[in-house]
C-alpha cells in the first residue's frame, strides 16, 4: 500500500487535531457549570445556579426576581410548608424540592453556586452559615439575623468562606439614598447631629399574651423544622405564616422588619458603625381593671429608641431616634402644615448645622428642607446608581456572585455584609434595649422587671457587650434548641 507523502501526513495531523480538539470544546460547552462542581470556576455564558430556603411570600418574589436578571437559574426549592411552596413549584416546575435545608445542601450542594434564605428571622443565620460554609454566596432577607452575635460571625463567614454577599434591604440600591449622600458630602445641611427614623409597623400582633389553646399542626407544615433554633413549643393559631414577627423566639418586631428599610440610608449617609449608647422606653398594654401589663415573650406595641453614635472621621456625634407603633417625631418648622412629612407611617428625617433633609419608606422621595430647595440645589452626581433602583438589587447580586469574592461588582453591592451586619448590629442593639430585663429577679421567682428600659446601657461594639448592666448581655447570643448550631 502505497504511503502518503510526509505534507499529505502532515495535513492529515492537522486535520485530525482540529477536529479532536473542536469536539472537545464542543463537549465543554455542554455540560452545564454545576455538574462540573469545581469550586470557584465561572464560565462566563453559564447561570448562577440558585436554591431558596423559604420560597413562600417574600422568597417567592425574590427568586423571581433573581430569575429575572436572566442569569439566574433556580434549581432548587426548599420549604418546611407545602403550602407557602406551591406557587414557586409551579412557577419553577423543573427545580428539586426539599423540606429540610440540611438535607438539600447535603445532596445538591456539588450542584449550586448560591442560596438565597428567606425564612422567619431565628432561622437565617444558621442556614446562610450552612450554606456559606460550603462556599455558595448567599442572599438574606432582612434583618441579617436574630442576635447580634449571629449578624457579627455571618460578616465574618463572608470573608473566611470568600462568598458574594447581599441582604434584602432592597431601597438600598434605590436612587434616594445615594442623593441623600450627594446632598449630605457637598456641604448643603453641614454635619449632621441627629437623625429620626419613624414607622406605623406592627401591622401584626405585638403586646400579647402567648396563645393558651395549642393547635393542631395542618399536614404540609413541618413544625419540628419551622421551630429550628427556637425553643419547643405546641403550635397555636395565627402564628404561621405571618404573625410570628411579633414573638421574640422567632421575630425581632417593628425594629427587625422595618429598620433595615428605614435605618439603613442613615448608614449609608453616615458610615455610623457601631452605637456606643442605647435608651428606650415602650408602650405597654392594659389588662383587667386598668392594670398595665408587660408579656416578656411579645415585642411591645410601640417604642421609642435612642441610639447615640461617637465622633467619627473628624465629625460630631450622631443621637439616631426610632419610633414605631404609630409614634412620630415633631414635624420640621421647614415643613408646611399641610405636606407630608416622610410616607406619612414611614420616613427619615435627617438634622444637620445648616438644615435638614427628608425621604420616605425605602429612601424614596428625598427631599430638602423647605421642599422648595430640592427643585433648585444642584451638586455633582458622585455615586455610581443601581441599574433598576430597588428591582436591580437582586441582579446586582447574581452579577456580582458569577463575577466572584473580590471582584468589584461584589464590592460595590448596595448591602453586602460589611454594610447590612454593622446595621442589623445596632437595629438588634435597640431590641437588646427593649428586652433587657433583670433574670436574676425571675430566677428567683419575683416575675419581670424590665430595669435596662430605664437607665443608659453602655456598649462595647467590638466586644459586643453591655458594659454597665450584664443582663441585658442575655440578649446579645441565645441559646439554640439541642441539636441545632451555629457551626462557629
Amino acid at each position: 500500500m502505497q504511503k502518503d507523502s510526509p505534507k499529505k501526513q502532515g495535513d492529515n495531523s492537522r486535520r485530525k487535531f482540529i477536529r479532536n480538539t473542536t469536539t472537545a470544546l464542543a463537549g465543554m460547552y455542554i455540560v452545564p457549570r454545576h455538574v462540573l462542581g469545581g469550586k470557584g470556576f465561572v464560565a462566563p455564558s453559564d447561570k448562577l445556579i440558585i436554591a431558596g430556603i423559604g420560597v413562600g411570600g417574600k422568597g417567592e418574589s425574590d427568586i423571581d426576581m433573581f430569575n429575572k436578571s436572566g442569569k439566574a437559574e433556580i434549581a432548587i426549592l426548599c420549604d418546611v410548608d407545602e403550602r407557602r411552596a406551591a406557587n414557586s413549584r409551579k412557577r419553577f416546575p423543573n427545580a428539586k424540592f426539599y423540606k429540610d435545608y440540611r438535607e438539600m445542601l447535603s445532596k445538591e450542594g456539588k450542584s449550586i453556586d448560591a442560596v438565597s434564605v428567606s425564612t422567619p428571622d431565628h432561622m437565617h443565620a444558621v442556614q446562610a452559615m450552612a450554606a456559606m460554609q460550603m462556599g455558595k454566596h448567599v442572599y438574606v432577607q432582612k434583618p441579617l439575623t436574630h442576635d447580634i452575635y449571629e449578624a457579627r460571625m455571618l460578616t465574618q463567614a463572608a470573608h473566611k468562606y470568600k462568598v458574594v454577599t447581599q441582604m434584602g434591604n432592597q431601597g438600598a440600591s434605590n436612587d434616594g439614598v445615594r442623593q441623600l449622600t450627594e446632598w449630605y458630602r457637598s456641604g448643603v445641611i453641614g454635619d449632621i447631629t441627629e437623625i429620626f427614623c419613624w414607622t406605623d409597623r406592627p401591622v401584626w400582633p405585638q403586646g400579647i399574651q402567648w396563645p393558651a389553646a395549642k393547635a393542631e399542626v395542618p399536614k404540609e407544615l413541618d413544625w419540628d423544622l419551622w421551630l429550628g433554633t427556637a425553643p419547643q413549643k405546641d403550635y397555636v393559631n395565627n402564628l404561621v405564616p405571618f404573625n410570628w414577627r411579633g414573638w421574640w423566639d422567632y421575630g425581632t418586631g417593628a425594629l427587625g422588619d422595618m429598620g433595615c428599610h428605614i435605618i439603613a440610608p442613615a448608614f449609608s449617609v453616615m458610615d455610623l458603625g457601631y452605637p456606643t449608647e442605647a435608651e428606650c422606653s415602650v408602650g405597654s398594654v392594659y389588662v383587667g381593671e386598668f392594670k398595665r401589663g408587660y408579656f416578656p415573650d411579645s415585642c411591645p406595641p410601640s417604642s421609642h429608641v435612642t441610639l447615640k453614635f461617637a465622633e467619627k472621621n473628624g465629625k460630631p456625634g450622631v443621637k439616631l431616634h426610632w419610633m414605631d407603633g404609630g409614634i412620630q417625631p415633631e414635624r420640621p418648622a421647614e415643613l408646611g402644615p399641610n405636606e407630608q412629612m416622610g410616607d406619612g407611617g414611614n420616613g427619615v428625617i435627617f438634622v444637620g448645622t445648616k438644615g435638614k433633609m427628608m425621604c420616605s419608606t425605602y429612601s424614596l422621595n428625598p427631599q430638602l428642607l423647605p421642599t422648595s430647595k430640592t427643585a433648585i440645589t444642584k451638586v455633582p452626581q458622585t455615586i455610581q446608581r443601581v441599574p433598576g433602583g430597588a428591582d436591580g438589587h437582586y441582579a446586582a447580586w447574581v452579577n456580582a456572585a458569577m463575577k466572584g469574592y473580590g471582584s468589584k461588582e461584589a464590592k460595590e453591592l448596595s448591602s453586602n455584609f460589611d454594610i447590612a451586619g454593622p446595621l442589623t448590629e445596632s437595629i438588634l442593639m435597640g431590641n437588646l434595649a427593649i428586652r433587657s430585663y433583670d433574670i436574676r429577679k425571675e430566677k428567683q421567682g419575683g416575675g419581670f422587671t424590665y430595669p435596662g428600659r430605664y437607665i443608659k446601657l453602655l456598649w462595647d461594639g467590638a466586644n459586643m457587650r453591655i458594659t454597665n448592666f450584664e443582663d441585658a448581655n442575655q440578649f446579645v447570643k441565645r441559646q439554640y434548641r439541642a441539636g441545632w448550631s451555629l457551626g462557629v
